[in-house]
């Protein structure tokens, strides 16, 4: 069946009008884009009026013509972010709690630091040597309070020995053992600590009790103590130095003075062990021991002293014969006889004197 008598034989003239409109715009578009590159030949008269008449025509032909490219880009944005919303909220979710526990870690590791920073820079006057130590069990109960510390006797940690932490007194150490000591808490009811008011130097006993603030008995003085004032340990027994902070003088309920502790105010989990027996350990020990001079005259007196050792020296020329020698001349000396005669034979003249003057008496 040859073209004419097929099916298509009725679009022969729509396809011949089509084509000849194509062509037509085709010229048109040439002719205006022909026109529209010379700018600086065609500036002025029918040229001019022409490509401004083709690019109003042409821009709403641009935008017809590039619509569709636009809503198909944005349709495809519209359907990548609806059907990758849910793995990218997973995706969010998941570094969020990343960077939660990575916050956690900084705040803990930052109050961690603060801690040890607080702890390396407490000093005492005059310096006394410590040990460091991380709180490793915690021993509570109705009337007991203690601690135990990583630290014993291999880093010279004895018993009695005050501890404290980043902010103040915590206890004494009560138990030690290699690589571990018990620590008495102030708030353990066998503890007794010697205190004093720092306003007023009054003296105190700080008395645990197995309460929060411990109690202050046997306070001497007139209006001792007021509220708020500071506590501080006295010394007195020589068993802790003088002038750790201990808390601030509160008033209980049952109208006894209480002291809110220092150490309370953080956690007991770092602490640091004062190597402190007695008050001997503050001074120079060989200094003390180098003693003055035998006699303990002053120094002005010392060349005066020195001649009297060698007094004896100037009676040595007699060596053996001194002591009779001295005998003579005390005894002979008012009569003018030769040589006297030995020890033996000295007293018969003496007797013998004795007559001669009775005869002359006669």
């Amino acid at each position: 069946m040859s073209y004419r008598d097929g099916h298509f034989q009725d679009l022969k003239v729509p396809l011949t009008w089509t084509v000849g409109v194509a062509v037509v715009v085709a010229i048109v578009a040439a002719v205006a884009l022909l026109l529209s590159d010379r700018r600086e030949t065609l500036q002025s008269g029918w040229v001019s009026v022409g490509r401004a008449t083709a690019d109003v025509a042409a821009s709403p032909v641009g935008q017809a013509i590039s619509a569709p490219g636009r809503w198909a880009g944005q349709a495809s944005q519209y359907v990548r972010d609806y059907f990758f919303a849910v793995s990218e909220n997973r995706r969010l979710r998941a570094e969020n709690a990343e960077l939660r526990q990575w916050k956690a870690s900084a705040v803990a590791l930052e109050d961690t630091n603060a801690r040890y920073r607080a702890l390396l820079g407490f000093r005492t006057k005059p310096p006394i040597a410590m040990a460091s130590a991380h709180v490793i069990l915690d021993a509570h109960g109705p009337f007991a309070d203690t601690r135990l510390a990583d630290a014993g006797k291999e880093k010279g940690v004895e018993v009695g020995n005050p501890v404290m932490n980043e902010r103040g007194l915590v206890g004494r150490v009560i138990g030690v053992a290699h690589g571990a000591s018990r620590v008495l808490l102030l708030t353990d009811v066998a503890s007794r600590t010697p205190v004093l008011v720092d306003r007023t130097d009054a003296r105190a006993i700080l008395t645990g009790d197995a309460s929060a603030t411990p109690k202050l008995e046997y306070l001497r003085g007139v209006d001792p103590i007021k509220e708020g004032d500071r506590i501080l340990t006295s010394g007195d027994g020589g068993m802790i130095p003088r002038g750790l902070p201990v808390g601030t003088a509160v008033k209980g309920l049952d109208g006894s003075w209480r002291v809110r502790l220092d150490a309370d105010e953080s956690s007991i989990d770092f602490v640091r062990i004062l190597l402190f027996k007695d008050f001997s350990l503050l001074v120079n020990q060989q200094e003390l021991a180098q003693p003055g001079s035998p006699a303990g005259p002053p120094p002005d007196n010392a060349p005066a002293a020195a001649p009297a050792p060698t007094a004896p020296a100037a009676k040595a020329p007699p060596p053996v014969q001194a002591p009779a020698a001295a005998a003579a001349v005390s005894v002979g000396a008012p009569r003018p006889a030769p040589a006297p005669p030995p020890s033996p034979a000295a007293k018969p003249p003496a007797a013998a004197a004795a007559p001669a003057a009775s005869d002359k008496s006669e």
